[in-house]
């Protein structure tokens, strides 16, 4: 496959945890509608968001979200669409990891990816995983990261990419606080993810008061490809070229400067400026 349609649903998400679904239910025949491939949604937007937008000790409510989560998988099969939903999942040491839940576009649940790296008042909500995942949808291996997971661990996406991921998917919660000076820092770490991977990356925001970053898709160049309004709720729907996600830039850094991915690298780096690598400068 060298062409993805992917979606990124940057819903509403509050404490309600019904009309959370319902914003989850309103986006996949939003996406159907656009023959969406792969539909991603924010951050813990099954719950909400146990830092900012729901209590950080309520119970996880495990019936209900075993009924969503098989709702969302059986939408997925009637679709034919694939879907990274964030949600959360109980853990043994009693708090919630707060979950990406993978499901392929025959309606399988492939698996979860579970936050790893988590903030301070993260810590005091959730569990945190213990490694990164990838995943095969529509014959495509892609990556999930969440939030500051990515932003501030650049090796948690490279982890994805070293398994052979073309694209990376990133569900943030980002965030109901008025910091809105973080806005083009979370843009810059969202870029540069793909830049020094070569890689697609898929940032996915929840729709919030004070949003502290839109939901981006940046090519493998590092250059935004499409982008949100931010506090808006939409979906935003974009067709990826994989031919572009080459992971050069990435092999390079792994194997050195003698490695083949040296003349993969010219062209991003020099674009028409250096036709042969070493002359016509």
């Amino acid at each position: 496959m060298s062409q993805l349609r992917i979606g990124l649903a940057q819903t509403r998400q509050t404490a309600d945890r019904d009309d959370n679904r319902q914003a989850i239910l309103d986006a996949f025949g939003e996406a159907a509608a656009q023959d969406v491939q792969i539909l991603c949604f924010p951050e813990a937007q099954t719950v909400g968001y146990r830092v900012d937008v729901s209590p950080s000790d309520a119970p996880v409510p495990v019936e209900w979200l075993e009924k969503v989560h098989a709702e969302v998988a059986e939408l997925c099969g009637r679709h034919h669409m694939a879907c990274i939903l964030g949600t959360e999942m109980q853990s043994e040491a009693g708090k919630p990891f707060n979950t990406a839940l993978v499901i392929d576009e025959y309606g399988n649940p492939l698996g979860a990816h579970h936050k790893t790296m988590l903030t301070p008042p993260d810590a005091l909500a959730y569990a945190p995983g213990a490694e990164q995942h990838t995943f095969e949808l529509y014959g495509v291996t892609v990556g999930v990261v969440i939030c500051f997971e990515a932003l501030r661990f650049a090796e948690t996406t490279a982890e994805c990419v070293r398994r052979g991921a073309q694209v990376v998917f990133h569900p943030q919660n980002n965030t109901t606080r008025p910091n809105d000076w973080k806005i083009p820092i979370h843009h810059a770490m969202i870029v540069t993810r793909a830049a020094e991977n070569t890689v697609w990356f898929a940032s996915c925001n929840a729709c919030l008061h004070h949003q502290n970053s839109r939901s981006l898709i940046v090519a493998p160049d590092g250059r935004i490809h499409a982008q949100t309004e931010l506090a808006r709720e939409e979906l935003l729907v974009s067709d990826l070229d994989l031919e572009l996600a080459t992971q050069a830039m990435f092999r390079l850094g792994e194997e050195g400067s003698a490695s083949k991915a040296l003349g993969d690298t010219q062209p991003l780096l020099f674009g028409e400026t250096m036709k042969v690598l070493g002359r016509d400068r």
